[in-house]
């Protein structure tokens, strides 16, 4: 199993896609529990729901699921959260608590190191080597980290979840215009709620890659599942037309972070301070 796919485009616009994968080596599901292999924990369908919302776009999408490691945390394990519930790099609970490896099963250090190698590395590898290739050719990058959630996750926040949750780390990984547009189109959505930098303030990919004083741009976009699932729960089935009215504001989230990019990269280009 290649560890990513990559479908490349030739816009500013990168899509990452860390958690819709599903697949687990063999010898990693015979030590999961009945909880683990459920894989509750996939962003279900996320992938099929950017899926041809805008000409040019770039994904790179994880195929392992986030069990085996996780390739929105940091290598290093810090907490994304400190002080808050989370899961780790190598998860060993799902995001109730409860523990998805059988008794004494979980990976060790040296397990989890293996595990990096093999999976995390090769899938940020290329979506570096994809940012990159964007920004030589654009002045600029964009990334747009694709996640979802269930909408109520008791152990992880309170209540239920917004519908659109941005994150963009308190405005450190990307332009105030890029956090702008697409905050406003989402708070703008009929019917949907949303909120900038509530429970999710962006993962590890977009902390990461989100330089934008060198021109790489990153946002997180984490959904309610409720917004395009039948149910939050097995089998976790697409919802055709919950999608297809969720799909028309992603579409215009997308278009408009591609029409700001021309305008970013004069202004990288314009700034002697800026790096390329």
């Amino acid at each position: 199993m290649n560890p990513f796919e990559v479908t490349r485009g030739d816009g500013p616009v990168v899509l990452g896609v860390p958690h819709s994968g599903t697949f687990v080596p063999a010898d990693i599901w015979q030590r999961l529990t009945s909880i683990g292999q459920k894989l509750a924990d996939t962003d279900w369908h996320v992938d099929r729901l950017y899926e041809g919302l805008l000409p040019g776009v770039t994904m790179v999408r994880a195929n392992f699921h986030r069990y085996v490691i996780d390739a929105n945390r940091d290598p290093e394990g810090v907490s994304l959260y400190p002080g808050q519930n989370t899961t780790t790099l190598c998860p060993t609970t799902d995001f109730d608590g409860k523990p998805i490896y059988l008794e004494d099963e979980a990976p060790a250090d040296e397990e989890i190191e293996t595990r990096r190698l093999a999976w995390h590395a090769p899938y940020h590898a290329a979506l570096q080597s994809e940012l990159e290739r964007v920004h030589a050719r654009h002045g600029v990058s964009i990334l747009y980290d694709c996640h979802s959630i269930r909408s109520r996750v008791p152990y992880l926040f309170e209540g239920a979840l917004p519908d659109f949750n941005t994150g963009t780390n308190g405005g450190a990984t990307c332009a105030p215009e890029i956090e702008h547009a697409v905050f406003e189109r989402t708070e703008n959505a009929d019917g949907y709620t949303a909120v900038l930098n509530g429970r999710f303030k962006g993962g590890w990919t977009t902390r990461h890659y989100g330089r934008p004083e060198e021109g790489f741009h990153a946002i997180q976009m984490e959904l309610a599942q409720i917004t395009h699932l039948v149910s939050e729960d097995t089998p976790f089935a697409y919802d055709e037309d919950k999608a297809e009215r969720l799909r028309s504001h992603l579409k215009d989230i997308l278009e408009a972070l591609a029409a700001l990019a021309p305008t970013l990269s004069r202004t990288a280009n314009e700034d002697p301070g800026s790096a390329s």
